[in-house]
């Protein structure tokens, strides 16, 4: 069973420890997570993003069982479980699958996750046009025409990272 856990980034291996010793090997850690490309300086940097901030997804089979919980519940590096996770298994399950779909050979989550609406507009979260706001004119497979600025332009579509604005 999934649950959804709010946990402090500091202390994430002091928080893999405790479940360790508190229930063993058998549990899953998913932290979705996206590589975001800046140029600062005429330098490419590389960041790592937790696509949820500081929340994760953790499977055990004993966490339907309210016990299981409570031993779990004052673990170092743990803020608290979300309530409600038993109930919303089904879209948990769905989620971290489409996560796990659209990763890359290294693990990270690719763009495609967002769905992408003709007309509407968008940002740049890498590439030369960081931070830059645009509006998505026309879709094929592989390219998108967006408009920037008045200006017309043709990218490939998994060249660069954007998101909704």
């Amino acid at each position: 069973m999934w649950t959804a856990i709010k946990f402090d980034k500091k202390n994430f291996h002091l928080l893999k420890e405790d479940f360790l010793k508190k229930i063993g090997k058998e549990f899953i850690i998913y932290r979705p997570k996206i590589l975001i490309q800046k140029y600062k300086n005429n330098k490419l940097i590389n960041k790592e993003v937790d696509l949820l901030g500081d929340y994760l997804f953790c499977f055990h089979k004993n966490f339907c069982k309210k016990s299981t919980i409570n031993q779990l519940k004052f673990s170092r590096g743990l803020k608290y479980f979300l309530d409600g996770f038993i109930e919303l298994q089904p879209d948990v399950q769905n989620f971290v699958e489409k996560c796990k779909n659209l990763e890359d050979g290294k693990g990270y989550i690719s763009e495609n996750l967002f769905e992408i609406n003709i007309n509407s507009n968008y940002k740049f979260f890498s590439g030369p046009f960081v931070n830059q706001i645009f509006k998505v004119l026309n879709m094929q497979k592989l390219k998108i025409q967006i408009l920037m600025g008045g200006v017309k332009i043709s990218l490939k579509k998994n060249r660069f990272l954007f998101n909704p604005q």
